[in-house]
């Protein structure tokens, strides 16, 4: 069993800002650790910690190139350019997905585990990856990044997830981002 249960959709701590955090210690060492077993049995490919009802400005996530899993403390997004469209879905809204148009190339800084300053040019998926999760550490959920008609279509999907949710003893199936 994941040592989190993942928020989803409608959890006011998903609308909050996290703060940024001052100290990587042992316990922050250990928050990633259990972050990414939670985003691995969702399965996802990235988890900010507000996801898990932590609001520290950090995120794990695992790309699927062979580097395993990676963490990201206090990251910032120094630029953006150009534009890329994705199917994109997330843990906190599960089995849901939408076309999302975002920059396709980011700068992300932040600082890894050991305190050491990190620095991604990265573009595609690993761009559209640590833009998600940045949102996520901002408040901002994938809905918003919704046009008007993709907007009113999430509505009554999101509405129908929670009603089920709450009729149902199971929860309902995760799911992360999407390649399609």
């Amino acid at each position: 069993m994941a040592p989190y249960e993942i928020r989803i959709i409608g959890d006011p701590v998903l609308r909050q800002p996290a703060v940024d955090v001052t100290d990587i210690d042992g316990r922050l060492v250990a928050l990633a650790e259990d972050m990414v077993e939670t985003m691995y049995a969702a399965p996802g490919v990235g988890l900010a910690a507000p996801q898990v009802g932590v609001q520290k400005r950090l995120f794990v996530y695992d790309l699927g190139d062979g580097l395993g899993p990676r963490t990201m403390v206090n990251p910032r997004l120094l630029e953006a350019r150009g534009e890329f469209s994705w199917d994109e879905g997330c843990l906190s809204v599960p089995g849901l997905s939408w076309e999302i148009l975002r920059p396709d190339e980011v700068h992300v800084v932040g600082l890894d585990l050991d305190g050491n300053e990190v620095s991604i040019e990265a573009s595609g998926y690993e761009g559209r990856v640590f833009q998600h999760e940045l949102d996520h550490l901002d408040g901002v959920l994938l809905v918003e990044r919704l046009d008007p008609d993709q907007a009113r279509e999430a509505r009554r999907l999101v509405r129908d997830l929670m009603l089920a949710r709450d009729a149902s003893p199971e929860p309902a199936p995760r799911r992360g981002l999407t390649l399609r």
